[in-house]
């Protein structure tokens, strides 16, 4: 921030670098960013990807959002230019039984791509320290709730927003 030398590339600054990565735009061809994030061997490599090439602090898991959803048995795609769309919005109180009545999917994915990606960071020194650390993000309850009763990104939230109006018990539930 004060302009001064560092001893390595700050993470946030980086967030997105793996996405502007030739080796990650090979590795990615012809695979959707969902199942991307669901394949161990992907997840882990288009993690580590940016680590070596730009030595940042830490590595940001690669993941989306969207995963718990997938999880819980949601069709949704990330549509390149769109963002996240669902098949089939939530908008009904039934529909939100279903969906909270969904038990997650197999999570051991998430798990395995973890795994790979804490070995070897933990043998990649990072400055001072002897292991880079690596970071995780989640899509807050609103955001997730917001996309699944809007059915795809929204600048108004206005179905979302309606829900939580007209139907709190429904909206609360999906929270």
């Amino acid at each position: 921030a004060r302009g001064l030398p560092a001893p390595h590339a700050p993470v946030w600054f980086m967030r997105q670098a793996g996405r502007s990565l030739p080796e990650y735009n090979e590795l990615r061809r012809g695979i959707s960013m969902l199942d991307s994030c669901l394949r161990p061997d992907l997840a882990a490599e288009i993690t580590l990807q940016p680590v070596r090439r730009h030595r940042v602090d830490a590595g940001i898991f690669f993941s989306d959002i969207m995963v718990p959803l997938k999880l819980a048995g949601v069709s949704v795609d990330i549509v390149p230019g769109v963002g996240p769309v669902m098949d089939a919005p939530v908008r009904t109180a039934s529909e939100v039984e279903a969906l909270v009545a969904h038990h997650m999917d197999d999570l051991s994915p998430i798990a395995e791509a973890v795994g790979i990606v804490t070995r070897e960071l933990a043998s990649t020194p990072s400055g001072d320290a002897s292991w880079t650390p690596l970071i995780g993000f989640a899509g807050d309850p609103f955001t997730l709730a917001a996309y699944l009763v809007q059915g795809r990104p929204s600048k108004d939230h206005l179905a979302a927003r309606a829900m939580m109006h007209a139907d709190p018990a429904s909206w609360d539930a999906l929270l």
